[in-house]
């Protein structure tokens, strides 16, 4: 049962993420974009599991830094260098994700024209 209810608040984070997060969703729609260039490039199924490790990693660092974010904005409401710092820092790790995916999708694709 514990499985099952871990599954469940996995569940709800995801959907609250693509509620609430606009980054988030953004990262939804370029994955599923990347998704249909993929299938119609015909991927190996290597590239298909690199692609997949991708945009994974994309989605986990966009959630991850929502979560940070909102648990720094709980514990000091105020404006706070050091909890500016976490943010930017986070915000950062995001982006790193997210440009070495990017490019790792980019030659997938250029390996293909």
């Amino acid at each position: 049962m514990q499985f099952i209810q871990s599954v469940d608040c996995a569940i709800k984070g995801i959907v609250t993420a693509w509620r609430e997060e606009r980054n988030f969703g953004l990262a939804i729609t370029g994955v599923l974009i990347a998704l249909i260039i993929s299938v119609y490039l015909q991927f190996s199924p290597l590239e298909s599991a690199l692609f997949l490790v991708a945009s994974g990693l994309i989605l986990g660092a966009e959630m991850i830094n929502t979560a940070i974010e909102d648990l720094c904005d709980k514990v000091e409401p105020k404006q706070d260098p050091i909890i500016g710092k976490i943010k930017d820092v986070m915000a950062g790790s995001t982006f790193i994700v997210f440009i070495f995916s990017f490019l790792a999708g980019v030659c997938l694709v250029f390996s293909h024209l």
